[in-house]
């Protein structure tokens, strides 16, 4: 990749609300066009009640886009970091608008995923075409940033927040526990399409690897299509029923297809998955996301770097290799493009 000239920095993000009166509009619009039966939606909204009628989402991306910004003041380069969402305010509209307004040209963007699928990545791009269309002439070049699933920088966080929930077990029993890692699920058809499920594998190997820890499994949380439509699975609850069946009693879950402790973290593991575990008579203990650990911070300033000098030197774990800088024309499609 040759070197470019950027002039600012893009966090996109998935989007929640900061309000009860927030959360019904937010989810029809997470929803729209997609056959959610309405008690579907209101069941879901319930959720937020357990924070208050706030998603965390906005607050930790608020804190990741200060410890950015923070990390190339000392470190350079100097770039204004920006902060949009596909969902919910701050929409990625009205920031490409800011941006523009503020005379940014040419940007680069971080995706908070860290894994490759249409709701991951794809999807995002299209959602920057489209704000990049509405806010017309003038509307800031945007470039995004490769998938950081195998940087040294986000293994090595998630070895430390893995080994940090370890080490709450009982040293005597440490040995026996197992890890459970999590990632989101998503239509199988929409797996076929992308690298979603052979990236996530390659990072938990590659964390279960660096704390020395040989019994894991990869499973899935927070489906919500159609019981009909095929999902990638096991989901957690399985998993956590055939581990009390084979007679485990501790297990750490891994959330590592979440980069920071939002509302699927904190409602569908640290309350639905957890009752479950004390119903089963397994003592869960999970794991923290990355967040605004200082070593994935400095990765994606790393990755800024990278980008702007074209940089030979792509850092990359595990059997897959650096990811593209420019993803081809058939990358993550959703299953129904084909």
């Amino acid at each position: 990749m040759t070197a470019a000239k950027y002039d600012a920095i893009l966090i996109v993000s998935f989007g929640g609300p900061e309000g009860r009166v927030e959360v019904l509009p937010f989810l029809e619009k997470v929803l729209h066009g997609r056959n959610v039966p309405r008690k579907r939606l209101l069941a879901v909204a319930k959720h937020y009640d357990h924070l208050g009628g706030i998603s965390p989402i906005n607050a930790q991306n608020r804190a990741l886009v200060a410890a950015i910004e923070a990390e190339l003041e000392r470190h350079g380069p100097k770039l204004p970091v920006y902060f949009g969402n596909r969902n919910w305010n701050p929409l990625l509209t009205d920031t490409l608008r800011q941006m523009r307004d503020d005379g940014v040209q040419h940007a680069m963007t971080f995706f908070t995923s860290s894994f490759s699928s249409y709701s991951g990545c794809r999807q995002y791009r299209e959602n920057i075409a489209a704000a990049q269309a509405e806010v017309g002439l003038g509307a800031p070049q945007v470039d995004k940033l490769r998938a950081h699933f195998n940087h040294p920088g986000f293994i090595e966080s998630m070895i430390e927040r893995t080994a940090a929930a370890l080490d709450q077990i009982p040293a005597d029993r440490r040995a026996a526990a197992r890890l459970a890692f999590t990632a989101h699920s998503i239509p199988s058809a929409m797996a076929a399409h992308c690298a979603y499920e052979a990236q996530l594998h390659d990072a938990c190997q590659l964390v279960a690897a660096g704390v020395g820890h040989s019994q894991w499994q990869l499973v899935y949380q927070s489906r919500s299509g159609s019981p009909s439509q095929p999902w990638l699975e096991p989901d957690i609850g399985d998993h956590l029923r055939m581990l009390a069946a084979v007679g485990v009693r501790e297990v750490v879950v891994v959330p590592i297809g979440f980069v920071s402790d939002h509302m699927e973290v904190l409602y569908d593991l640290d309350y639905e998955a957890k009752q479950l575990a004390g119903e089963l008579g397994i003592h869960l203990f999970r794991a923290g996301t990355v967040g605004t650990h200082p070593r994935f911070v400095a990765m994606i300033r790393e990755l800024i770097v990278e980008r702007m000098t074209g940089a030979g030197d792509r850092p990359a774990l595990g059997t897959l290799g650096p990811s593209h800088d420019v993803c081809p024309a058939d990358c993550c499609l959703n299953g129904q493009q084909t």
